[in-house]
């Protein structure tokens, strides 16, 4: 019987849960993550909940990224000034 090596990682997944790394930092709370055998890519939640990412909560998560950056840069100029 032939496995498909993505298969295996996925049955891995399934019997022992998956195993996730961070792959973004959104903000200092939301964060995205990417397991390292299978590829699933989740977010965390209003709740902190880990939820799956979804084209929807990327958008959000973009959106999330570019107001925290913004801020992060004015609050950085206004105390060097």
């Amino acid at each position: 019987m032939h496995y498909n090596p993505t298969t295996m990682k996925k049955i891995f997944c399934n019997l022992f849960g998956h195993h996730y790394s961070v792959s973004k930092k959104v903000t200092l709370h939301i964060k995205e993550y990417q397991c390292i055998h299978c590829g699933k890519a989740v977010t965390t939640d209003v709740s902190g909940n880990l939820s799956t990412l979804t084209p929807e909560l990327q958008d959000i998560n973009k959106t999330l990224e570019n107001i925290f950056q913004k801020r992060h840069r004015a609050a950085a100029t206004q105390h060097a000034a």
